[in-house]
């Protein structure tokens, strides 16, 4: 993966290079000797490597200096002022030469490429990580927004079908409404035609003089009122007590009060609930 932008600057840094050095020995080798000239010209590419080698290593450290990168940038200016100069004065092929011009600048741009990419690098393992985190997330993301569909179309299908019901139910409401009206208008009118006074009157009491008189509902079986079943006078308390006193010591040993309820009822006698049991309590106390 570092070769993917180290391999680019090398090349870009190479070719300035060669370019810078033959310009200058080409271009000040007419007005001095060419030595002084690839004397110069060395100088101008060794001070750009330079420079290059030691903001190379401060990167290696994690560091970072703004005067060395500032003089690499000044070396990388100078080398293409250099061959715009150079094509500007070229009287043959100075497009060419100015086509080409830029390339000290371009291989210092790489360079800062490449720093940018090494500080933000990582290793395959946190790579993979991120890949799997990243892909977690939008799995989570296409699964809630799966569920949001579903509970939305599931939505949509029960308020269309309690819509459908609702209109349902008007209608009917609506039909009811329209057959009771029919119904009322038919009573009325049936209330309050000629014919029903005269038919009322005879099912209840004579209202006008000259109608027919009513008839009277016909009555089965006799018409005599049927005697009411005598009863006996009610045990006074003193009785009451020496009946049940009687009672509960017909037997040896003496009765309880259910034993004594049950002979007592069993023999004919009435008296309440609440009496028998008085008796009962003042017999035994």
């Amino acid at each position: 993966m570092n070769a993917k932008t180290v391999l680019p600057a090398v090349a870009m840094t190479a070719v300035s290079m060669v370019l810078t050095l033959a310009v200058v020995v080409m271009w000040l080798g007419t007005a001095m000797p060419w030595p002084v000239a690839l004397v110069v010209g060395l100088g101008i590419d060794g001070g750009w490597l330079a420079t290059l080698a030691y903001e190379r290593r401060l990167a290696a450290q994690g560091d970072h200096s703004h005067a060395v990168t500032a003089v690499g940038w000044a070396f990388g200016l100078i080398a293409t002022g250099v061959l715009v100069a150079h094509a500007l004065t070229a009287e043959e092929s100075a497009g060419a030469w100015l086509a080409v011009a830029w390339l000290p600048v371009a291989a210092k741009a790489l360079w800062l490429v490449h720093g940018l990419w090494e500080r933000t690098a990582l290793t395959p393992g946190a790579l993979g990580a991120i890949r799997g985190i990243q892909q977690e997330s939008r799995d989570e993301a296409a699964v809630a927004r799966a569920r949001l569909l579903a509970e939305a179309r599931t939505e949509e299908t029960r308020l269309t079908a309690v819509t459908a019901a609702g209109a349902r139910v008007a209608r009917v409401q609506a039909r009811t409404a329209v057959t009771l009206a029919g119904a009322w208008s038919t009573l009325e009118t049936a209330r309050d035609g000629e014919d029903t006074g005269r038919a009322l009157t005879s099912v209840t009491t004579r209202v006008t003089h000259g109608v027919t008189p009513p008839w009277e509902l016909p009555v089965w079986g006799p018409t005599q009122p049927v005697p009411a079943l005598e009863t006996g006078p009610a045990l006074t308390d003193e009785a009451l007590d020496a009946l049940v006193d009687e009672i509960r010591h017909s037997e040896t040993p003496a009765l309880s009060y259910r034993e004594m309820s049950a002979r007592f009822r069993a023999a004919g006698h009435a008296a309440s609930e609440v009496r028998l049991r008085a008796a009962w309590k003042r017999v035994v106390a």
